[in-house]
């Protein structure tokens, strides 16, 4: 274990310490220093864990109002990480780790194990697989039953014909026949090049028995030719990362294995307190059984658990007991740190370890993230912050004269009524519906729009606070950040004052 070296908050937090006191976001401010970098200049890459990296240092939480595949995605476009929550079964759980991986190959943009129907299958059938399952394509490769490529149905195809029809009509009745198709083993260029110059969306690829190997999109391949895909969050194979929410004994045991056949990157044993004997018994457990299987373990928020949790065998710690938006521990059950304090005293010791600490819960604005960070944190998670996006789940409701989505919280009454997983959470799976003892609350958020735009002005932010410290990086940040107490009249002056605001800002909005 190599001893870390004094820090300049180092000396702050023991003081703190020595006051008997632990503080939160609003307690503190970082100060600024001199600078030599742009703010857009700076490296926000990071992990989340010893073996998953991050290009930006956020992930979305494993919760039913949060991350499904659609969250995942996108986040994983952006640089960051979704977390897969575990309301659902483990094998729609595993769905949606598949829809993450196959998204896109964003190395060489081929389609490996492309969606395909069978010739005799009827446009009724495929248009309600296409429904039922979410395909965010519409096109399709047609196989006969021998699995040989005999053509390719698109959404051309479909449009073409009433869908009062559409049960007598079969693929092979409404499929392109004549295809361009190229050898197993053609390169992404070359790929591009073809399908340029024969203005053609897909290409397939056949080997010399007629059997389809795989797909190129041009869309895919115009992704990747541009540039966009180097910001992406992309495993060694150019698929993008995803993690998922596992509980303890049981339902770990069910999980992990379908959760690993769809290549799942990380997984995160979920519960409200780690620091108990079922969590490390089977953190230890998973580790002797898959020890090339990154496993983040949460949550906690004292140092010693930290510690216990590491020697276990964890590869990442999540830190937050209680500061959530939605999250009533604290008041119910009269236990927790300040989120500031916390992080810092549980990456003291993950520091000496090289085992990354993910700070979740607490944030309100972008400057948290940057607090955080500076505490110690690697990377943050976000569930309010993101809850309310067009990529999280649930329906927007018109209420009061604005937007709303559903925002609840894992350990809220509905949450824990509607989920065993839920309950096992907080320690009650076996508790009757009529004996549930909620640790949080449901209630709404206002409707914000793509993830993108919100994740924008998050990471800019962060950014922002970067440049002033003078931090080139994220590892700088952690070492350079030094911390001041604020007053309440500091913190009243640190918000908009005197004035009535008239509009709000994409990255502040009123404090209520």
């Amino acid at each position: 274990m190599a001893k870390q070296k004094t820090l300049p908050k180092d000396e702050f937090f023991k003081r703190i310490r020595a006051l008997g006191l632990a503080l939160t976001y609003d307690d503190v401010r970082l100060k600024t220093g001199y600078s030599e970098i742009p703010p857009d200049d700076v490296n926000t890459e990071t992990r989340f864990s010893r073996n998953v990296p991050l290009k930006i240092p956020i992930v979305s939480a494993a919760m039913d109002t949060v991350t499904e595949y659609k969250m995942a995605i996108e986040m994983a476009k952006l640089g960051g990480l979704g977390i897969i929550h575990r309301s659902l079964t483990p094998e729609e759980q595993a769905y949606n780790v598949a829809r993450v991986k196959n998204h896109l190959n964003g190395k060489t943009g081929l389609i490996e194990k492309p969606i395909c129907v069978y010739e005799d299958e009827t446009i009724e059938d495929i248009m309600q697989r296409k429904k039922e399952r979410d395909y965010p394509f519409d096109s399709f490769p047609v196989l006969n039953k021998q699995g040989k490529l005999t053509g390719i149905i698109t959404g051309n195809d479909f449009a073409f014909y009433e869908e009062s029809v559409y049960s007598k009509l079969k693929a092979k009745d409404v499929m392109t026949k004549e295809l361009e198709t190229a050898k197993k083993g053609t390169t992404f260029e070359d790929a591009y090049t073809i399908m340029r110059k024969l203005k053609k969306k897909h290409l397939p690829l056949i080997n010399e028995q007629g059997e389809l190997v795989g797909l190129y999109s041009f869309k895919d391949l115009k992704h990747i030719i541009s540039g966009k895909t180097r910001k992406h969050n992309l495993d060694n194979n150019g698929h993008l990362r995803v993690g998922a929410a596992i509980g303890v004994r049981e339902d770990a045991l069910a999980r992990i294995p379908l959760l690993l056949k769809e290549q799942v990157d990380v997984v995160v044993i979920d519960t409200a307190h780690a620091d108990s004997k079922k969590v490390i018994d089977t953190l230890a457990q998973i580790k002797k059984k898959y020890p090339k299987l990154d496993v983040v373990v949460g949550n906690i928020s004292d140092a010693k658990s930290a510690e216990r949790l590491i020697l276990a065998g964890a590869d990442g710690i999540k830190v937050g007991q209680g500061p959530g938006a939605i999250c009533t521990t604290r008041i119910i059950a009269g236990i927790g740190m300040p989120q500031v304090t916390a992080i810092y005293e549980c990456c003291q010791v993950a520091a000496n370890y090289g085992v990354p600490v993910c700070a979740d819960g607490g944030l309100r604005f972008s400057g948290d993230i940057t607090i955080a960070i500076g505490a110690g944190a690697n990377s943050v998670m976000m569930g309010n912050m993101l809850a309310g996006t067009d990529e999280a789940p649930g329906q927007v409701v018109f209420k009061d004269g604005r937007s709303w989505k559903e925002y609840r919280g894992m350990g809220s009454l509905g949450a824990m009524e509607a989920s065993q997983s839920s309950r096992e959470r907080y320690s009650q799976k076996d508790t009757g519906k009529t004996e549930i003892i909620p640790e949080g609350i449901e209630g709404r958020v206002p409707y914000k729009g793509k993830v993108e735009l919100v994740i924008i002005q998050y990471v800019g932010g962060l950014k922002r606070g970067m440049g002033y410290v003078g931090a080139a990086t994220i590892k700088e940040l952690r070492e350079k950040a030094d911390f001041i107490r604020l007053s309440s009249a500091g913190q009243a002056e640190s918000h908009p004052h005197d004035v009535e605001i008239t509009r709000e800002a994409p990255n502040y909005s009123v404090k209520k």
